[in-house]
Order: structure tokens, then C-alpha cells, then sequence
């Protein structure tokens, strides 16, 4: 049996950018043959398959959950770098994948539009409600990396901006850089005009809130950028994220999505990390990456070992 060849969603615009696209490719063959149907739930006796989204700090999460499955026994293939959702749900759903950093919020609202704002207790409750059939959702950590949309420190000031309802009294045309999904996601372009009567242009920028994105910004080629929270970014240039006061964008915590491959040792071991990835720990991570360079493997190593989770 022949596992499909997972696609892969490389953009043209993103290709000058190796260095921080970081990505990492699996072997051949297929992770989910074996001998015998119970193989795939028999401690380490079957490749257990890791994804990752094309965002640099999802592969970084991927290699570090990786490592420890590793770490205890498993073997692993990584499949990294897919793409978005529209890409590597299916394969989720087909078992090609087993496990997989998401994020609560936004991957309930890809599947239910209709999940309510709240908490991250409520908000992981209803993911774990509308996954498909053979997916299960484990601990949600800590650490969160939003969607946020962001302006530079100059242009806030200029128009006295200090929340997202703040853009509908700027007079003039507004744009944002943003993957090109953004245009239909809930608290893309659709959501801020319903939400918060903001009307803005999308400019497709397809490297997830990344340095093309950041350019755009600094540029002054759009107003608005869509970048994720944890990015060191935001921090290092002076950037101001604009308060969702409407809570348009759900609680994204970070939370491993995995299949009915994964047994009970392997989601304690997944568990554990989650249990100690802190805002801070992300932010750490996001900023050791962007600063050394190094590959999602060195930059994950590095942590773990920090936390001991390698001796």
C-alpha cells in the first residue's frame, strides 16, 4: 500500500528566503505499513509521521515533538513544510499524518465558522467536538501565537490607532499583507468589515506572517500586516499589534492534533512538552531561531536540552 505523496505549497515570493523558511523533508516509504493492523498501536513498532505547516516556529514545534517521540522509543518520519490547512487537513483525515501542531482557535473556526469566542478551555473543548472521526486533540499549551494585525509605531501614532475598530476612522484606502487565504478566513477581510466596519484590500504576501510580510509593512507597500503574535519581530522593530477588542480572532494555543496511531506513551510524551511551552518558551524559541539561523532540528535540540527532556 502507497501512502500519497504529500503536496507541497512552496510560493514563488517565498523562495529567496531559504534561510528562514527552515524546512526540513521526510523519507520515502510508507509510515503507516505494517505487518499486522495492530502494529500502528504497538508502542514503537510503527514510523509514526510529523507534519508541519510552512511557518517556521510550526516546524520548530513539529521537530521538537519529533525529537522526544524519538526520545522515547518511536521512530519518526517528518513530513514538513506542507503548506495551510486546505493542504494537510485531508491528510490528517486520510492517516497519512499522525501528528501535527495546530492552533485551537483558528483550527476550530476552519472547520466550524460558527465556533464562539471565549476562553482557551471552551475554545479547545469545541475543537475537540467538531474534529473529524480518528483525530483527537491533546493538551493545549500555554503558549499562543495569534493572528494579529499590525501596524508600524508611526502610523499608529499619526492616526491614533490603539485597537483594530480604531483602522475605520483612517481616511484613506487601507491594505493588508497576508497569505492569500486571509481572504475568506473568519477574521480575514469578511470578518473586519462585519465585525468592525474596517474595510481593507489584501495584498497576498504567501510566507505566513514572515520577512516578505514584515518588508511590505516597513516599506510602507501596505498599513496593516497580518503577524503572528510570538514572532520576535513585532518586538524587535517597534511594531504595534492593534487590540481585537471584539475578540475576532479566537485563542490560538498551541495544541498537537494526532491520529489513532499515536498510543498512550507517545501522547504522555507529547504531553509533557506541552506542559512546559510558555509564552515565554515560544518567544525564546521564535527569537534563538530567527537570530542563529540554525535548522529546525538544532533549534529544537537546543530547547530540549535547556529542559532537560533529552537526558
Amino acid at each position: 500500500m502507497k501512502r500519497k505523496t504529500i503536496m507541497r505549497m512552496y510560493s514563488a515570493a517565498c523562495a529567496g528566503i531559504a534561510l528562514l523558511t527552515l524546512s526540513a523533508c521526510g523519507g520515502g516509504g510508507d509510515p503507516l505499513e505494517t505487518d499486522d493492523d495492530d502494529a500502528a498501536t504497538d508502542g514503537d513498532s510503527a514510523e509514526l509521521v510529523v507534519g508541519s505547516q510552512q511557518y517556521y516556529s510550526n516546524t520548530i514545534i513539529a521537530e521538537i515533538y519529533a525529537q522526544v517521540l524519538e526520545h522515547e522509543g518511536h521512530e519518526v518520519q517528518r513530513e514538513f513544510e506542507i503548506g495551510q490547512r486546505e493542504v494537510y487537513i485531508p491528510e490528517l483525515e486520510s492517516g497519512a499524518i499522525d501528528v501535527f501542531p495546530e492552533y485551537t482557535g483558528n483550527l476550530a473556526a476552519y472547520i466550524d465558522p460558527d465556533t464562539d469566542s471565549g476562553d482557551p478551555d471552551s475554545v479547545h473543548a469545541a475543537l475537540v467536538d467538531v474534529l473529524p472521526e480518528g483525530l483527537e486533540a491533546l493538551d493545549y499549551a500555554a503558549a499562543t501565537d495569534q493572528d494579529s494585525y499590525v501596524v508600524t509605531a508611526e502610523f499608529a501614532e499619526e492616526n491614533n490607532l490603539t485597537t483594530v475598530a480604531d483602522l475605520d476612522d483612517v481616511d484613506e484606502d487601507l491594505s493588508i499583507a497576508a497569505n492569500s487565504e486571509f481572504e475568506t478566513r473568519p477574521y480575514g477581510i469578511g470578518g473586519l468589515a462585519d465585525t468592525y466596519g474596517v474595510e481593507l484590500t489584501l495584498v497576498p504576501v504567501e510566507d505566513s506572517g514572515g520577512p516578505l510580510t514584515l518588508r511590505a509593512l516597513l516599506d510602507g507597500d501596505v498599513e496593516v500586516a497580518n503577524i503572528y503574535s510570538a514572532d520576535p519581530a513585532i518586538e524587535d522593530n517597534d511594531l504595534v499589534i492593534l487590540e481585537d477588542t471584539e475578540s475576532l480572532v479566537l485563542p490560538q494555543n498551541v495544541v498537537p492534533v494526532v491520529s489513532e496511531n499515536v498510543d498512550d506513551q507517545a501522547r504522555d510524551a507529547i504531553n509533557e512538552v506541552q506542559s512546559v511551552l510558555d509564552q515565554q518558551a515560544l518567544l525564546d524559541i521564535n527569537a534563538y531561531s530567527q537570530s542563529t539561523q540554525d535548522s529546525p532540528a538544532d533549534v529544537a535540540q537546543w530547547w530540549l536540552d535547556d529542559q532537560g527532556m533529552l537526558d
